[in-house]
Order: C-alpha cells, then structure tokens, then sequence
C-alpha cells in the first residue's frame, strides 16, 4: 500500500490499493475513491466490538475499502484542524486519545483501553475510556494541531495539560498529578492537574486539543444576553 498526506491545517491522507489489500476507516472519514475501489460497511468484531468503539469514541460501524484491479485510490480527510499521523502497530501496541482512529489496515486490532487510575479519567482530559491498536499493520490517527514525539527512558516522566496527551505506547504509566504550589494553581493558568506519563516508551502530545479550541472559540461567540 502506497500513502501521501495532504494538506497542513485540514489534511488528507490518500492511499493507492491493490488487489487483495483493504483498509477500514471511521464512517464517514472518506472523502473521495476511484472507480475501481469497492466499498463495504459492516460492524467489525461484532456488536460487543461496536460497543467498545462507541464508548471510545469512535463508530459503531466501519467501513472497509478494497480494489478490483491495481492502483485504485481512496482517501480520508482530517474531522479537526490539525496532524494526520502514520503510525506502525507491531509488538508494541499503541494507545490514543478518544477520536484518534481515522483509518487502518486489515491487520490492525482497534480495541479500547481502560485508565486503571480514578483520578485519570476523571481530571486527565483523556477520559476512562482511550482507543488502543494493536496487531500488525499501519494505522493513521488524527492529533489536534501539531504532534510533538518525545521518547522517554526507564523511570523518566513528562508531565503536560490535561489533554494534551495524544498518543503513547500501550504500557506507559499514565497518571494525574496535583500541580503544586497555590499560586502556581490559581495564577499559573495551567488548571489544578497534570497529566503525568512515565517511561520507557515514546509519547506524543498535542498542541491544541479540541477542548482548549472550543474555549478560545467561545470568547468571540455573540452572547445569549
């Protein structure tokens, strides 16, 4: 399978198939396909496999998307400003925020992760609930604004907004940490929790996470009163 990510705020990622390769997407991700790309929508894994997607934020149903003769193309378009990531599923599985999952190929698993920690789902911005693939295959995801990688070692920590965590390697330590110091709380601006992901493995955070854009959206929307 051949790929191109187009575009910069509102990108695109467009994928070349030939016979005997299918890719699934989120239902509605497509934006447009060739002539020779044949279609199919079904509920992968079951309904017990919808479910968990829907409670990850994704779909019920998928669509999966093959080609009858070679080079047909089919391309799936970004739902919010930001990255279109390229991401290899091996033997480390990989966890990411809700809504990450745009499309994959056949051999990815795309499951849920649960947050093991109280204080994670209910004040870290990612929620209970995040996606996880696994597998072997390529599965491209959606980050808000731009996507920065960090590769942490054994026992190093990044702490981060909450939110700001796209995506990490499945096994990381993710947890939430009271900012310290009064002032910093109140005054700081950086809210009354961080994020915290300990090492070893690689972690990548998110510029500007849907959340922080609907709030700056919001100071310039006409008010009720």
């Amino acid at each position: 399978m051949k790929h191109e990510i187009i575009g910069t705020v509102m990108p695109m990622v467009e994928l070349e198939l030939d016979p005997g390769e299918t890719v699934y997407a989120q239902t509605g991700a497509m934006q447009w396909m060739t002539e020779e790309i044949e279609m199919e929508t079904n509920m992968r894994g079951g309904i017990f496999g919808g479910i968990k997607r829907r409670m990850s934020g994704g779909d019920m149903f998928l669509a999966h998307f093959s080609s009858r003769t070679p080079g047909g193309r089919v391309a799936f378009g970004h739902s919010f400003p930001g990255r279109i990531l390229e991401v290899q599923v091996g033997e480390t599985p990989m966890v990411c925020q809700k809504r990450a999952f745009l499309c994959a190929t056949e051999g990815v698993d795309y499951d849920v992760a649960f947050q093991k920690r109280l204080g994670t789902g209910l004040f870290g911005g990612e929620g209970f609930i995040m996606q996880r693939f696994s597998g072997e295959g390529t599965v491209f995801v959606e980050m808000d604004g731009e996507a920065v990688m960090r590769e942490l070692g054994p026992g190093q920590k990044l702490r981060m907004e909450t939110g700001a965590l796209g995506m990490c390697d499945a096994g990381m330590n993710i947890d939430i940490q009271m900012v310290k110091g009064v002032k910093n709380m109140f005054l700081g601006g950086e809210g009354l929790f961080l994020t915290t992901v300990e090492g070893p493995g690689r972690v990548w955070i998110q510029t500007m996470p849907a959340q922080n854009m609907a709030g700056e959206i919001s100071k310039f929307l006409p008010s009720k009163d």
